[in-house]
């Protein structure tokens, strides 16, 4: 088989397939304020995606059944009018449509509920039914040791066998406390949805919002899983420009720049090995893709 040929076959591994008789794929794309979003990278992310596809809300999950109002408090807000009006914290569900493809994106985002975690899923599931969902992909961030001045790791797990397979990912191993990103990737996949799940690693000693480094690392991994072509031009600056700044701040303090300086080691050390021709080539396909999009 030619290398034109194998590049097709790889190619095809990525590519998320429709229904039997549909001609296009409708992927869920959610993330949740609060426990799940170290730095707002996961929410940030979204909205970057919701503003640059213009999607428009169909639906939304009501909060007085979820929600501790002590906790987590509504709002009040001028609006363009100057009348005054409560913003109380609803689950948006928004669609839009990715130019020039056959994909639709159903955006799910909220703030983490505080009661009723399995029915404020099985309301949300209900919803991604009447949308037609396919798939689903779930957008976290932790907060994790890792160096600021490295990139940002990204972990991609999924718990289908088929769609594992077919994107070349790992189960997850992990155990121990979950947030509701965990209780709605088990209950989609039971729901017979495959479910992909990305997790940013936020340095623990950076951790307030917002954390562009991270958000871009999570857009490069949604951008190779929809197979699309982001213009990330303008957020990679402002990493750029956030990394400069944790870099002073750094310089300031001989402790943390002995502990940044530990975390750089450590890490060079571990992605030693990762250091092979497919990272190399899935750096390569992103620039491609981002090149036939600024072409005449």
């Amino acid at each position: 088989m030619s290398s034109d040929n194998d590049g097709k076959a790889s190619e095809s591994r990525h590519l998320l397939e429709p229904a039997a008789g549909d001609e296009r794929v409708t992927v869920l794309l959610a993330a949740f304020e609060g426990w799940n979003d170290a730095g707002e990278a996961a929410s940030d992310a979204l909205k970057y995606l919701h503003r640059l596809w213009g999607a428009k809300r169909v639906a939304v999950i009501e909060p007085d059944d979820y929600y501790d109002f002590q906790f987590t408090r509504p709002e009040v807000r001028q609006t363009p009018t100057g009348a005054r009006k409560i913003k109380w914290p609803v689950t948006k569900i928004a669609k839009a449509t990715i130019p020039g493809t056959a994909v639709d994106v159903i955006f799910v985002h909220g703030v983490e509920p505080s009661y009723r975690w399995r029915a404020y899923t099985a309301e949300l599931l209900a919803r991604a039914a009447a949308l037609d969902v396919n798939y689903v992909l779930l957008v976290g961030a932790l907060l994790a040791d890792v160096p600021h001045s490295r990139p940002i790791p990204v972990t991609a797990t999924c718990d289908d066998a088929e769609l594992r397979e077919r994107l070349e990912l790992e189960a997850s191993e992990y155990e121990g406390p979950i947030g509701i990103v965990g209780v709605l990737n088990e209950l989609a996949l039971l729901a017979g949805l495959p479910t992909v799940s990305l997790w940013a690693a936020v340095p623990h000693y950076v951790a307030q919002a917002p954390s562009p480094k991270a958000e871009l690392a999570l857009l490069n991994r949604i951008e190779d899983f929809l197979q699309v072509s982001l213009p990330t031009g303008e957020l990679a600056d402002d990493a750029l420009a956030w990394e400069r700044g944790v870099n002073e701040l750094a310089a300031g303090d001989p402790e943390i720049a002995a502990y940044v300086r530990q975390l750089e080691e450590a890490k060079d050390t571990e992605d030693l090995p990762e250091a092979t021709g497919e990272s190399i080539a899935k750096e390569f396909e992103r620039y491609l893709r981002r090149r036939g999009r600024e072409q005449p």
